[in-house]
């Protein structure tokens, strides 16, 4: 398994295949408007500005579980962060990443990396990095700047 297995909502509520991502580095993050760590986006554009030529994409899921720190809409979400962080990566629908309703894809990332807490994602904008044949490669704290992800993003690509 790997995770071109899953299939996720995009922002507008499409449903995307994963495979589409075959060959591709991916960096996988939950996200937030209403965070302490939410200026992370622009970290997050810059890294996917300066990578995604070369083969390189961010997907960004909504996540409204750490004390509802993303409370608006698919819509707004993408709204708010095109506004106030220049945000071009790809945006999905709200997920859960812990607990009884938290989606396939969350678990299956976290069985392959535990974190800080094991395996459950500790706060928003945790991020797993995956590799050009769909494999988790490292997985890194919510409060690790995109920055400091830059060494280990050019070696997968």
């Amino acid at each position: 398994m790997n995770i071109y297995d899953f299939k996720v909502r995009d922002a507008k509520g499409e449903m995307v295949d994963l495979s589409d991502y075959k060959g591709k580095v991916l960096l996988v993050v939950n996200t937030a408007t209403r965070c302490g760590l939410t200026p992370q986006y622009a970290g997050l554009e810059a890294l996917y500005t300066k990578f995604k030529d070369q083969g390189f994409e961010i997907l960004g899921f909504p996540c409204n579980q750490f004390n509802e720190q993303a409370p608006e809409s698919a819509e707004e979400i993408v709204t708010f962060c095109s506004l106030n962080y220049g945000v071009t990566f790809r945006q999905f629908a709200k997920i859960e990443v812990n607990g009884e309703q938290e989606h396939p894809l969350y678990t299956w990332l976290k069985s392959q990396k535990t974190g800080a807490m094991g395996d459950d994602i500790e706060w928003n904008f945790a991020k797993f990095l995956i590799d050009k044949n769909g494999n988790v490669a490292d997985r890194f704290f919510a409060t690790q700047p995109p920055e400091e992800l830059e060494a280990a993003i050019r070696a997968q690509l």
